[in-house]
């Protein structure tokens, strides 16, 4: 961030106490804490949690995780809740939270979580956002997800999981 927010003076940074070197505008008299978006992405499993959804989305040819941003005044789970439901049709029966990852090339925090879904049905697929979307082995999943993407990385983070946790809907 170059400039204020609020009254688009250059930025400096200014030491704040406990905190380092923070984008300060002196027009304003205020630190300008980093501005950005957040994001959650979801691993979906079908409910025998020996499968995960894939989805590939305006046209292009790779499979990915459900995601989507998290709405003003939503929590990431609700947010979890609502993506899933309006991308796929389907419920959530259970959500924990796996890691997190800054995407730079839309300043966006990344919230990933894993989920089992209530059904494996994929007949309410919204085919306005998803063009396809399939039930894949942990095995297949992770030879058909889109390589070197941030998906693929929660995926793998995902799978290297102690399997106490991997297989449980306990987080």
């Amino acid at each position: 961030m170059k400039y204020c927010p609020e009254c688009g003076a250059p930025l400096t940074e200014k030491e704040l106490s406990g905190e380092g070197l923070i984008p300060y505008c002196s027009v304003c008299g205020e630190f300008r804490f980093p501005v950005f978006s957040t994001a959650v992405s979801m691993i979906i499993r079908d409910p025998s949690e020996e499968r995960i959804l894939l989805i590939k989305q305006y046209g292009r040819p790779h499979n990915i995780l459900v995601a989507g941003y998290v709405n003003k005044g939503e929590n990431a789970e609700a947010a979890v809740f609502r993506e899933t439901k309006e991308e796929t049709g389907l419920e959530l029966a259970g959500v924990c939270f796996n890691r997190s990852s800054y995407f730079h090339p839309s300043n966006t925090l990344m919230l990933n979580f894993y989920c089992t879904a209530a059904s494996d049905s994929l007949d309410k697929i919204n085919h306005s956002e998803v063009d396809d979307a399939g039930w894949y082995s942990l095995t297949e999943a992770k030879k058909n997800i889109k390589p070197g993407s941030l998906a693929e990385s929660f995926l793998l983070s995902f799978i290297d999981l102690p399997e106490k946790k991997h297989f449980s809907l306990q987080c």
